[in-house]
């Protein structure tokens, strides 16, 4: 047995045995299905239903942040019950607070701008957000909304909690089928 050549042999299958474990983390990582951001966000895996862009310092997809269902859930989740004028009865919304998800893309600007899927748009400064305020929800009595039902996004407000969001402008800022949102200085 020739004693010079093991601790050799030794070094190399350590060697052999680094190179599989590096090989094997970054092969899981690769298929693990969702790609890690430098900057906190994921990359969206499922259909997005929400993109956030403007004066924003978070992004994950060419300049904006683009969410699907899981990427909004990873948010801080808030639930209420209100009625509202174009529904019947108490409805449970889930989702996220506006300010939350302003916080969380590192929003720097006074205004967003909402836009819907049919291109209706409204402006709502940045400091409304704030408090029990607009909530960017995507569950209605526990279930997501479709398009048919003013879904997949429907920023609304606590309507019941508070006479000051049961006024005509807050009526209007009540958009639904939010699909995108701006923000500007």
């Amino acid at each position: 047995m020739n004693l010079v050549a093991r601790p050799a042999s030794v070094r190399r299958i350590c060697l052999w045995s680094l190179r599989y474990v590096v090989v094997a983390a970054i092969t899981a990582a690769a298929l693990s299905g969702t790609p890690v951001r430098a900057d906190g966000f994921d990359a969206p895996t499922g259909r997005v239903i929400l993109t956030v862009s403007g004066n924003i310092e978070k992004t994950n997809e060419n300049g904006v942040l683009a969410l699907d269902q899981t990427l909004l859930e990873t948010l801080p989740q808030h639930e209420f019950s209100t009625s509202t004028i174009w529904t019947e009865g108490v409805i449970t919304f889930r989702g996220v607070l506006l300010r939350d998800l302003l916080q969380a893309v590192g929003s720097n600007g006074g205004t967003v701008v909402l836009t819907a899927l049919n291109d209706y748009r409204i402006s709502v400064p940045v400091a409304d957000a704030t408090g029990a305020g607009p909530m960017v929800a995507y569950l209605m009595n526990g279930a997501p909304m479709p398009v048919r039902d003013k879904g997949p996004i429907w920023l609304v407000y606590p309507y019941d909690a508070d006479p000051a969001f049961r006024t005509e402008q807050t009526y209007a800022r009540s958009i639904w089928q939010l699909d995108r949102i701006e923000v500007l200085d």
